[in-house]
């Protein structure tokens, strides 16, 4: 579970900004709403997180930081070389934030036990890392990576918890790579869950984007994988009688030399089953293929099967524009998945944001759970609560938003031609 995010420098992101789902000390759907975390040292965590705000506010790059932090734990020990520059955009519109570090830092609980890891890095290499553990209110420092500049080495400080071939790591760990991906990929059993952690449990679609349908198709030849799959489906109402599947012949492309020239061409042919929807009418049956059916049911459909592994397996999903194509109780229908005590048994998060305010007045949401986000002065990107605003239990929050009471709108003039 995730227990708070913060980041600093990264595109419009100036001043560090922090997106927190501890729950404050309302009651208000304490059942379905809040995660017991079974650590000693952190209080409820809360189900979702939704966050508003205007176009070009920034909220997209918050998810973005996300993914580029889960992206260099993923790839910076195995697949960035050694020299190799980090594509880490820095906040552009002043001298002094242009060359200093990004920085990231990611706090979760996982089995009971709360890690609280970070790093900050130019484009060039690591600057700094660290992880903290609690395993008590007192916390564990696992290591400490500081880059000194007048020796130009790294520095490091590792606590008695971490045991394991340490200076094998330290040694192994280039200037752009992180000390924790490295010392996974040389067998760190102690590291290993924090890694995998943020690489297999964050599941991350950014704007524009969605799930490959092949995720739901393999997801559907699981044990009980079409049922589950079928009854999602047809709770959403999109009248899918039933859901078959049919091996189709699919080329796959590649760019290969011919005459000297790059040229696109086809690599391979492989069979890959596609699904059939049935749909049932008055006056007959039929089999839609999926390019057949609306936008709607295709997105939905694409994200049906991250959606019941995420539920499944405890993961945390976040979506940029999660309403995109979609109605709004479509999006009403897969946020209460999250809110179920049924469906989310085993401790599932969904983080998202929406330009859809009237999800606001559903009575869908704790007020702990909306965020805002809007540019300050200097075009940077400010990230903060409904919270800070007090707002009463029974207020008319969406119309309250567009009212400017929380101001996260966008300044809209008069044009004329």
């Amino acid at each position: 579970m995730i227990v708070e995010f913060r980041v600093k420098n990264f595109r419009s992101i100036r001043a560090e900004q922090r997106l927190s789902l501890v729950a404050d000390s309302d009651s208000t759907y304490s059942e379905s709403h809040l995660l017991n975390t079974e650590s000693s040292t952190t209080p409820n965590l809360l189900t979702s997180a939704v966050i508003y705000g205007p176009n070009a506010s920034g909220k997209s790059n918050l998810i973005n930081a996300l993914a580029f932090m889960r992206r260099i734990v993923a790839t910076s020990a195995t697949q960035i070389r050694e020299g190799q520059e980090f594509n880490c955009p820095t906040f552009k519109l002043d001298a002094e934030s242009k060359n200093q570090p990004s920085e990231f830092e990611l706090t979760f609980i996982e089995q009971g036990i709360r890690y609280q890891y970070g790093f900050s890095l130019t484009s060039e290499r690591v600057i700094e890392e660290w992880l903290l553990v609690y395993k008590t209110a007192k916390p564990q420092m696992w290591f400490n990576r500081h880059y000194n500049s007048e020796s130009e080495k790294d520095e490091y400080e590792f606590g008695s918890h971490l045991t394991g071939q340490r200076t094998l790591w330290q040694e192994s760990t280039r200037s752009n790579a992180l000390f924790l991906s490295k010392a996974v990929d040389l067998n760190s059993e102690r590291l290993r869950p924090i890694f995998l952690w943020i690489v297999e449990k964050l599941i991350i679609f950014s704007a524009g984007t969605q799930p490959i349908f092949e995720f739901t198709i393999d997801y559907a030849q699981t044990e009980n994988g079409k049922a589950e799959l079928l009854r999602f489906l047809n709770a959403a109402d999109l009248s899918i009688a039933n859901l078959s599947f049919e091996n189709k012949k699919m080329k796959q492309f590649g760019i290969q030399p011919e005459n000297g020239k790059p040229t696109i061409q086809t690599l391979m042919e492989i069979e890959r089953p596609m699904p059939l929807f049935l749909h049932e009418a008055e006056d007959g049956t039929a089999n839609f293929e999926i390019q057949d059916e609306s936008t709607g049911t295709q997105r939905l459909f694409a994200f049906a099967g991250p959606i019941l592994d995420v539920l499944k397996n405890g993961r945390v999903l976040i979506v940029d524009e999660l309403d995109n194509s979609l109605h709004t109780l479509m999006v009403t229908f897969l946020i209460s998945q999250f809110h179920s005590t049924v469906n989310n048994s085993q401790k599932a998060q969904l983080i998202f944001t929406t330009h859809d305010t009237s999800l606001l007045d559903k009575e869908i949401f704790r007020r702990d759970q909306i965020w805002l986000a809007k540019k300050d002065a200097a075009q940077a990107t400010v990230l903060y609560p409904l919270t800070d605003f007090s707002p009463r239990k029974k207020e008319a929050l969406g119309r309250g938003y567009l009212m400017g009471r929380y101001a996260a709108l966008p300044f809209i003039t008069d044009f004329k031609l």
